[in-house]
């Protein structure tokens, strides 16, 4: 089988690690077939796409909705690199994967609109699919509404013209977004669970995913929740491409 190649923009080794071995553990791939590259760390090595199986890129701290003159330079740098990798996989509808960061590249890159209207603090809302998110092969098995970890500042407020919502919630219209057949993105974590969650939020105080003076009262709630429906997302997503 060829790997799947995970683009991580994490600058902390503790959540960035953690990340990818939540991602391994709910895509049921090994380190062989899901193969790391951080962005933060390194510029975009190249990428022949026939190498690979399929892309996914994790989240971020980054936020593709902050002003331009206020973005870091490797914040630029990794979104010029994944703004021309989204070019290339749409032009061939190649598997692509996006998970909250990735929603707001690909909306931006397609003409949509990513701001602040439907941020989220940390929660567990209820995901409702849609009518094409029910037909969609990706969300095979994936009941009709189903729980889901989120935490973000900016959120997709005007799909792209040729995007397909497949899933939103009350506090979020679009959870769940599919360009072309291939490439896909969600607004909530697909590869989370309590415990990796509680232990990403200890890195992040101050970036307005939750109240910093009930950090583990939220940890403590949050542990307690299944969202194991969601991890489903990335299961099918590696049995449906995997060549």
């Amino acid at each position: 089988m060829k790997p799947f190649l995970m683009l991580a923009a994490r600058a902390d080794d503790e959540p960035a690690d953690a990340e990818y071995e939540a991602f391994l553990l709910r895509t049921g791939l090994d380190e062989s077939s899901l193969i790391r590259h951080r962005l933060e760390a390194e510029p975009m090595p190249e990428i022949d796409l026939a190498d690979w199986s399929g892309i996914i890129v994790g989240g971020s701290p980054f936020n593709v909705s902050t002003p331009q003159e206020r973005k870091s330079p490797v914040q630029l740098r990794v979104e010029a690199e994944l703004d021309d990798l989204v070019t290339r996989v749409l032009d061939v509808d190649f598997p692509f994967l996006g998970a909250c960061y990735g929603l707001g590249l690909l909306t931006r890159h397609e003409g949509g609109v990513v701001d602040g209207t439907y941020k989220e603090e940390v929660s567990y809302p209820q995901v409702e699919l849609t009518e094409a998110g029910r037909e969609d092969p990706l969300l095979q098995g994936v009941p009709a509404a189903f729980r889901a970890f989120v935490a973000h500042t900016d959120a997709v407020t005007v799909p792209p013209a040729d995007g397909v919502v497949l899933a939103g919630s009350a506090s979020c219209p679009v959870q769940l977004l599919r360009m072309r057949t291939n490439l896909y993105a969600t607004q909530f974590h697909p590869e989370l669970d309590g415990n990796y969650l509680a232990h990403r939020l200890s890195f992040y105080a101050g970036h307005g995913y939750f109240d910093d003076d009930h950090l583990s009262e939220v940890q403590e709630d949050v542990r307690r929740q299944d969202v194991s429906d969601s991890w489903k997302v990335l299961s099918n997503f590696v049995a449906r491409y995997s060549r």
